[in-house]
Parts: C-alpha cells; sequence; structure tokens
C-alpha cells in the first residue's frame, strides 16, 4: 500500500479544512487507516482511525470533537475532516494504514505499517 497526504495549507484559526490521503494497492479496502500528526519540536501523535469498512472510528480524546475521519473505498480515499483550528492544531499530518492481517484500530504509531509523506497544516492566530 502506498499512500500520498494532500490538502495541507495555511489556514487562520477558526477555519475548517480536509485533508485527504489517497491509496493504492488492491487490499487498501480492508486496511484500517489512520491520522497521525507531527508538530515542531514534538512527538507525533495520533489523531484518528477508520476501519476498513469505515463503520468503525476512533479519535484523540482532545480531537473527537473538532475533527472526523471518513473513507471512500471506491476511490481508495481517506479523509480528515478538520474543524475549528486552532493554532496548536499546526502539524505536519500524516496518513498511515496497517495491514491487511489487522482489522482492530488503533492509536499506536508502530502498529501501522504503511506511511504517507505527511501534509503541513498551519494555523494562523
Amino acid at each position: 500500500v502506498q499512500l500520498q497526504a494532500s490538502g495541507g495549507g495555511l489556514v487562520q484559526a477558526g477555519d475548517s479544512l480536509s485533508l485527504s490521503c489517497a491509496a493504492s494497492g488492491r487490499t487498501f479496502v480492508n486496511t484500517v487507516a489512520g491520522w497521525f500528526r507531527r508538530a515542531s519540536g514534538k512527538e507525533r501523535e495520533f489523531v484518528a482511525g477508520i476501519s476498513g469498512d469505515g463503520r468503525r472510528t476512533v479519535y484523540a480524546d482532545s480531537l473527537k470533537d473538532r475533527f472526523t475521519i471518513s473513507r471512500d473505498n471506491t476511490k481508495n480515499m481517506v479523509y480528515l475532516r478538520m474543524n475549528s483550528l486552532k493554532p496548536e492544531d499546526t502539524a505536519i499530518y500524516y496518513c498511515a494504514a496497517r495491514t491487511v492481517f489487522f482489522s482492530a484500530l488503533t492509536a499506536k504509531e508502530n502498529e501501522y505499517a504503511y506511511w504517507g509523506q505527511g501534509t503541513q497544516v498551519t494555523v494562523s492566530s
């Protein structure tokens, strides 16, 4: 599976932004996918995860009221909708996927086998 994240940019606090992750590979429809982010000087952290069929999701507690993860398996795409953005949301956002052998949602970075290159989101105050 190869992943390509896009949609980042410079926005103002309070704005919304949607990120996209394009996946290649026939098995993607069966893989758990997730979004992580890394702010400057900080460790990469979990944002959200979604099951292969899109029916189950999990979020970082601090983000679940503002962020929504979704996927369209007909297009091999995973999305992250971010509302009411704050300056502290500034980070590089990465999409990731587990291997097809694992169907459990997880927030653990080391349980994701495939990673996209990241897309920068900058929120100005």
